[in-house]
């Protein structure tokens, strides 16, 4: 459950959410991607209500889940990605254009006849950000994406993340992580969500020199009352 929540995310930033098991990650995400209503309080993506005003938030932001239980696994990344792209009202040519440019800049082959069943995880992931890219919203909401992946998967989406879609194309990112090291390597700002509330919100060494201890683990560590070990 959220207990008055207040964050503020600016145009163009990446924000890292972290927190503990529990603490209302993904229903924060799932409220701003307009999945869930709130029971109180108000959010807003680029001005819009994500109540009062739904349709129109929703045209902005594109919400990119932890898993990849979304796509079929019978049906390619590119026949799964023109299924997306219908239900989105995508002209055929502007499919066909925006799907062959966000395979090419997540580095996938547009001519890859495999099923998505046989993709390897790294493969599901990027095609994953290749949905959310998909429909070049202004507003991403990344659900721990690089989660089960080996370090030289992780590596690559973590420079994607930074170089193209922060960088290059100047997003403003909300992502969801358990990696304190991504955090350093991928946003501007974090914020940590204990018990429903924010609890600490700044840059990564902001939040380090605020709740004090060697590295950023150590000050997540304190900031959400664990136990450091020794």
């Amino acid at each position: 459950m959220l207990k008055g929540l207040n964050l503020d995310i600016l145009e163009g930033e990446v924000m890292g959410l972290l927190g503990t098991n529990g603490a209302g990650k993904t229903t924060m995400m799932e409220i701003i991607a307009t999945l869930l209503l709130p029971s109180s309080g108000q959010a807003t993506v680029c001005g819009y209500d994500v109540v009062r005003e739904a349709r129109q938030a929703r045209q902005l932001l594109n919400y990119c889940p932890s898993t990849s239980g979304d796509f079929y696994p019978r049906l390619t990344g590119v026949q799964n990605l023109e299924f997306f792209a219908l239900l989105n009202n995508l002209s055929p040519r502007e499919a066909k254009r925006r799907i062959l440019s966000t395979l090419a800049l997540v580095g996938l082959d547009s001519g890859n006849p495999s099923h998505f069943q046989r993709y390897s995880e790294g493969m599901k992931q990027k095609l994953t950000i290749a949905r959310a890219l998909l429909t070049d919203p202004k507003v991403l909401l990344l659900d721990e994406p690089t989660r089960g992946l080996d370090p030289v998967s992780q590596g690559e989406i973590r420079r994607f993340l930074r170089e193209h879609v922060a960088g290059h194309m100047g997003k403003t990112v909300l992502l969801v992580t358990h990696s304190l090291s991504e955090v350093e390597q991928v946003c501007d700002r974090m914020a940590i969500l204990h018990g429903g509330k924010i609890v600490g919100v700044g840059k990564p060494q902001d939040v380090k020199a605020a709740w004090g201890g060697q590295d950023l683990t150590a000050a997540f560590e304190r900031a959400v009352g664990a136990t450091p070990c020794r």
